[in-house]
């Protein structure tokens, strides 16, 4: 393969992979798992288009194990405690810890009882490898039509699950282990893995005030994923919960 079919697929995977972490932390982490900003619904339609095709997972399942993170954060309950399971488990393995409880229907029960299933599921969303299949074609043939092959486009997608399953993991594994500790929790602050999660990594911020719809919270931090909070809500596509930063006493 020509080095620049692998250039294309790389760049490719990168963008996707960031259209993907700016949906995951606007739309499941800040709005429906914390409600800490409304979506209309005909912006969510376009979050739950993207999240289906470019993760194949479940928003009430993914919202369940990250508020089941929150309520038991770091003992033996946490989904994806590096101090309990290791650093390297939950970054190299933090795939199988999510999917292990997003299978438990009674935790995803007591912990997401408010998102049931709605048509859309029912129809289309609930059938999640069928979305992320549909997304794979969709890439695999833009990046043919675009004249770099069908396996550049694979190349791309392989690249996608590899670069968006490594960050979501560095973010449960970093995010709790290195940085900064401002606010008396377990969690850190990584300005660097900010940048690149979509300001997910400003980890510490968001245990302490975790209805805040923006994790910059002190000076000379960087937010990227409130940008596009500040974005809908320019556009009247969405209404944030308090402006104000409630913090909490504990992680």
């Amino acid at each position: 393969m020509p080095l620049s079919n692998v250039i294309a697929a790389i760049v490719a995977a990168f963008i996707i992979t960031q259209v993907a972490i700016f949906t995951t932390t606007v739309y499941l982490h800040r709005a429906l798992s914390h409600r800490a900003l409304t979506i209309s619904s005909g912006a969510a339609l376009p979050f739950r288009l993207v999240i289906w095709m470019s993760t194949g997972m479940r928003p009430r399942e993914w919202v369940a194990v990250h508020r089941k993170h929150h309520a038991a954060t770091d003992t033996p309950d946490d989904p994806h405690s590096p101090k309990q399971v290791g650093f390297w488990r939950v970054q190299l393995g933090n795939v199988g810890l999510y999917k292990r409880v997003a299978a438990d229907r009674v935790n995803t029960q007591k912990y997401a009882r408010d998102l049931q299933p709605d048509r859309l599921d029912r129809l289309a969303f609930d059938y999640s490898l069928f979305g992320l299949g549909g997304g794979i074609v969709i890439l695999v043939v833009t990046m043919w039509a675009l004249g770099f092959g069908l396996l550049t486009g694979l190349l791309a997608a392989g690249l996608h699950a590899v670069f968006y399953v490594m960050l979501s993991g560095a973010i449960n594994a970093i995010g709790h282990t290195v940085g900064k500790q401002p606010y008396e929790n377990s969690a850190t602050n990584l300005q660097v893995l900010a940048f690149i999660t979509a300001g997910e990594g400003l980890h510490n911020n968001h245990h302490a005030a975790p209805t805040s719809a923006r994790f910059a919270l002190n000076k000379g931090e960087i937010d990227p994923g409130s940008w596009l909070v500040r974005l809908l809500v320019t556009l009247h596509l969405a209404q944030v919960r308090h402006e104000d930063v409630h913090l909490k006493t504990a992680a």
